[in-house]
Parts: structure tokens; sequence; C-alpha cells
């Protein structure tokens, strides 16, 4: 098969320029003006922009959590996501304490084998480092292509590994040419301030922000810089939301440190004063909403170079999940549905408002994330050789978010009303036409598990 699309604005990272594309099979073939191929389909992209495929590195589908699971799987979840111009994902393993890293791997895989629409790949999250969970990292980058290891500062006596063991693991990922990405929060201080506020009887949705301020953010954000400047190991800090975290890592910069930082889009455009609604537990996710503050620093982050890549860390629960806890914050599902709606909203708010460039959005949402996790450029660019994913945006066409049209299978929105401009109109997936005009053209099982290379230093 393949395809011409025609007449379009091609917009990378690093360019902008009026060309035709020529697909055959997976691929992109040939980038050129007023190419004379014959094409077994052609597109006219006359008033569209042509972007690489959105990469998401972060989501939870089919998530085990406080005794649920989130409510996306791989299919409706990967299918969510093409519809939002989102063509690849990075999934999260949780490794068992006390498991192998190989069983988690195995778990995960019955799950996501054979149901995903959309291309994907994983993180492994170590949760108990030891002497034999250490021998499996060497394993995992060269021969399962998963090259990047979570660790998470906070869920004490579930998630949460000390510091010690956060050395080691720094120091065996960086020998075997990996990458850690971290969940920068203090565990002992917000498990604290949860039973501080829950022992009050303060059991809102409200309390769930307040147990966890800004410097438990950036207290951990900082010692996990720490810790990677002296291990020499890379790292990656996943969903930074405030104003002090930001300023660990500018820190950080001063001793010519690079750290990776991504944020999501919830932390750029809706604050804190959501839990005040009677509907609060629907933006309960950890880290917490911030202040209008801290969305000015993050915008300004992206601009500077700090914050390289804008996520979601998609983990939807129904309605009647959320209601787990209604009588005691603390025992609501963690988690926010986004998947489908990231690339829209930051196109809306961040290159229609003028807070970025197009090229900026391109980086942001697709580039760096393909630079940083070993995929680059068979993903994240539009080029001879690369991967034939690619989005055509309707720049001008408005359109409302809410749960009544979305893909996502949560019957809530968190931007429910919410006026967008600029619409995903056609997204293609490895040379195949996967969304045209709303309309989901593949099936579950064409998404592809994709190996990724060691890890660079450098973007």
């Amino acid at each position: 098969m393949s395809i011409l699309i025609k007449n379009g604005r091609i917009v990378t990272a690093d360019a902008d320029y009026s060309a035709d594309i020529f697909i055959e099979g997976e691929t992109i073939s040939t980038i050129g003006k007023n190419l004379k191929v014959n094409a077994d389909t052609v597109i006219d992209a006359t008033g569209k922009l042509v972007l690489p495929g959105g990469i998401d590195p972060h989501v939870h589908l089919d998530m085990p959590f406080m005794g649920t699971f989130s409510s996306d799987n791989y299919e409706t979840g990967t299918r969510a996501a093409l519809f939002g111009g989102t063509t690849m994902v990075i999934d999260f393993i949780l490794q068992k304490q006390g498991n192998s890293l190989q069983s988690a791997l195995e778990e995960w895989r019955g799950r996501s084998n054979g149901n995903c629409v959309g291309d994907y790949s994983f993180h492994m999250a170590v949760t108990d480092f030891n002497e034999e969970t250490k021998k499996e990292i060497q394993q995992f980058i060269e021969q399962e292509g998963i090259t990047s290891f979570k660790t998470f500062m906070a869920y004490k006596g579930a998630l949460m590994i000390d510091d010690r063991q956060m050395i080691g693991l720094m120091e065996e990922v960086k020998k075997q040419g990996g990458l850690i990405n971290v969940h920068a929060t203090n565990g002992d201080m917000i498990d604290y301030l949860v039973q501080k506020h829950r022992n009050e009887g303060n059991l809102s949705p409200l309390y769930h922000y307040l147990s966890q301020p800004e410097v438990t953010e950036a207290e951990a954000a900082e010692r996990f810089a720490d810790m990677a400047n002296y291990t020499g190991c890379p790292g990656y800090i996943v969903h930074l939301t405030c104003e002090g975290a930001l300023n660990a890592v500018r820190n950080a910069t001063k001793r010519n440190q690079n750290l990776f930082v991504e944020t999501c889009i919830q932390y750029l455009i809706i604050d804190a004063s959501l839990y005040e609604r009677a509907d609060g537990a629907k933006w309960v996710m950890s880290p917490p909403l911030r202040e209008k503050k801290d969305q000015a620093t993050l915008w300004a982050g992206i601009n500077q170079g700090l914050v390289q890549v804008v996520a979601t860390d998609h983990c939807p629960f129904m309605w009647e999940q959320k209601l787990m806890g209604k009588d005691d914050f603390s025992k609501i599902p963690n988690g926010h549905p986004a998947i489908e709606n990231r690339m829209e909203l930051l196109f809306s708010e961040g290159v229609n408002k003028g807070k970025i460039s197009l090229n900026k959005f391109v980086e942001v949402s697709s580039t760096n994330a393909a630079k940083i996790f070993g995929m680059f450029p068979q993903k994240g660019t539009i080029a001879v050789g690369s991967d034939a994913d690619l989005i055509l945006i309707d720049p001008k066409e408005t359109h409302q978010l809410s749960a009544k049209t979305h893909h996502m299978n949560v019957d809530y929105s968190g931007y429910e009303g919410w006026e967008c401009t600029g619409k995903i109109k056609t997204v293609l997936l490895r040379g195949t036409i996967a969304i045209n005009n709303n309309e989901c053209k593949v099936s579950k099982g064409f998404g592809k598990f994709i190996k990724r290379k060691k890890v660079k230093q450098n973007i």
C-alpha cells in the first residue's frame, strides 16, 4: 500500500515547510514539492498541518490500584490515544515486592499482547531492588528493549523504595545504558500529613491536595537530582508540577547536570481550586493539581528547555470507582483521564494562545520523548525512512471536549465543555490510515510493541 499526502504544511521540531509526503508500506519514502508518483491513496492536506504522531510516555492502562483497575484497557486506551493524535504510548509495569521483574513483565504482557490498537512500549517500575533484581537489568535493556526504570519516592509501604535502593539501582542502570524515571515526592512527609488530616476529620478531596504541599515535591526532586548527579545516571522526573521542583532542576543545571523533565497537560491548564468542588474527586491524582503561579513556571520551563516533555499520566477511573473515597480522600483512586485530549489541549492552549511555537509543540509532544527513550528517528519526526506516524490537524476548527463524545472508557471528562481550537482530522500509524473524520479504521492487535535503544545523556 502507498499513500501520497499532498499540499500540507509539514512541521517538525526544527522545520516548517510546504511539501508532499509519499509513503510506501510502513515508512516515509519521499518528501518533496509537487511529487509526481502513483499512489494507492491520495490525501489532500490543503489547509492542514502535518505533524509527527504524538508520543505519550506516561500512561497507566489496565493498571491494578487500590483494589481496582484503571478503566481504560490496552484496547480502549490506545484507540482513544489515536483519536487524539497520539500514535505511541509508554506504559508502566509495576513489580510486586518479593517478585522478579520478569514475572511483572509477563503479567503486563498478558494484558497487553494482541490488544493494542496503537504502538506501545513499557517502562519497568522497580519496587524491590536487590541482588536478584540487579541481575535482570541488563536483560531488560539488551533483550527486551525496555531501557527505562521507574522508581517511586512515595506510596510508602507499596511502591516506594528507599535511597539505598535508589543509589544501587542507579549505578546498575547507568552501567547497562538505561535511564531512571522517578516519581519525586517525599513519601514519609505525605504519609504523615495524610494521617494528620484523617485524624482531624478532614476527609474531603481538598485534603488530598493539602497532604502533598509543594515542599514535598521540591525536596524529593532535589534529592533525586543529587543522587543522579553522584552516580552519573541519566534521570527523568515524571509529572513535575510546581515551581519549587523546577527550581531544584534549575539549580542542578548550575553544576552542568542534565536532568530530563516531564510535566502533564493538566498541570499546565487547570489548578487546585477544583478540589473545592463537590466533584473534586475527579481531579484527585498524585502529585495534585497546583496553583496558577506553577502553571506560569511550567510554560516558561518549556520555553527555557528545562521541561522537555508534556505527557498525561493517564490513569482513568469510573465515577463509581472514584466514589470509593467519598468519605475519605485517602481512598480515592488516584488518576485522571487525558490520553485523548493532550494533543488538542496543548495545541489550543499552547500554540493558539501564543505560549509555545509550533516547533516547540512537536518537540514536547513527540520528538523529545522519542529521543529520550531511544526511538528516534524511527518515531517522533517526519523524515525519509521514519515510521509513517503522522497527524493532520485543522488548526482553525473549534470543538468542545466532552464525555459524551470522547473515546476513553470513563464516564466523565476532566475538561467537560472545554472549547478547543485545532482538531485532529486524520491519523496515520505506520503508513495505515488509523483515524479519519472521527472513525477508527484499525482494530486491536494492530499496535506493535516497540523495542527501544540504549539511552543517551543528551537530546
